[in-house]
């Protein structure tokens, strides 16, 4: 089951912020969107989610999301964008609740899934013990967990999120790698915006990287995370190197001369 996209421009003002893109993405992988500041990274995964309709088709399994009803997008495909703020100071458990809203008719209260599901999401994220703490008594940290638990507690085929790691301590980073990862092997499609290059290598099956709006590569992380390619997107020379079990390591070392 795919997600697609294509779009031709998506414009802002006189800005052409994406250009020529025609994606078909996997259920049970992980792609990462990679790209210096300015790239279109957050530009491509909100155009994934639906958010730019209008510049773009997007489908999954090959039926638009235009053509899907609120409730059906919502229980089919989740966006985690960058920062994420809730509208409400609920408590975690009351804010990953409302990640089950589409799998209830109105009104109806909470089923035993629905519970389950909600106590899923917060053990997968670390926020158990929150759970009956006020978003305005976390750090960053640890609202950026309870967001993303609220998107796992959906249940989506497609996860959507842009920069999740961000405001995470180097072992939560890790431990949030760890989920997505299971949620890609539990059959999810997950498409997240990423910025560190070795953590995009080793969780990844499928790298996109994106300068100036334009796709410069598309293909697993071994065979596009060149020192070429890497100087061409983020004007970096690096250097890479492979461990035993394949994986990558990516050490910037210099600007490129201009």
């Amino acid at each position: 089951m795919t997600l697609t996209v294509r779009c031709n421009a998506l414009v802002r003002g006189d800005a052409i912020i994406l250009h020529d893109i025609d994606l078909a993405l996997e259920r049970g992988k992980v792609t990462a969107i990679l790209g210096p500041n300015g790239a279109g990274k957050t530009s491509l995964i909100r155009l994934l989610a639906g958010l730019d309709g209008a510049a773009g088709t997007v489908t999954i399994a090959g039926t638009a999301l235009s053509d899907m009803t609120s409730v059906e997008r919502a229980r089919r495909l989740a966006y985690l964008p960058q920062d994420a703020q809730p509208a409400w100071n609920v408590t975690a458990r009351e804010l990953v609740a409302l990640g089950r809203l589409p799998h209830r008719t109105r009104f109806a209260s909470p089923t035993p899934a629905d519970n389950a599901a909600v106590s899923a999401g917060l053990s997968a994220t670390d926020t158990a013990h929150l759970a009956e703490r006020t978003l305005d008594a976390m750090s960053g940290g640890e609202r950026a967990r309870v967001m993303l638990a609220r998107v796992i507690a959906g249940e989506p085929e497609w996860l959507l999120a842009d920069e999740p790691m961000a405001s995470l301590d180097p072992a939560h980073r890790l431990d949030i790698a760890q989920l997505l990862r299971e949620q890609a092997k539990g059959g999810a499609g997950v498409v997240t915006v990423l910025h560190d290059l070795t953590l995009a290598a080793r969780l990844a099956d499928r790298v996109l990287v994106l300068r100036d709006g334009r796709m410069l590569a598309d293909g697993r992380p071994e065979k596009v995370l060149t020192t070429k390619l890497i100087a061409q997107a983020f004007d970096i020379h690096a250097e890479i190197r492979t461990s035993a079990d394949g994986s990558l390591s990516i050490t910037p070392l210099a600007r490129c001369a201009s």
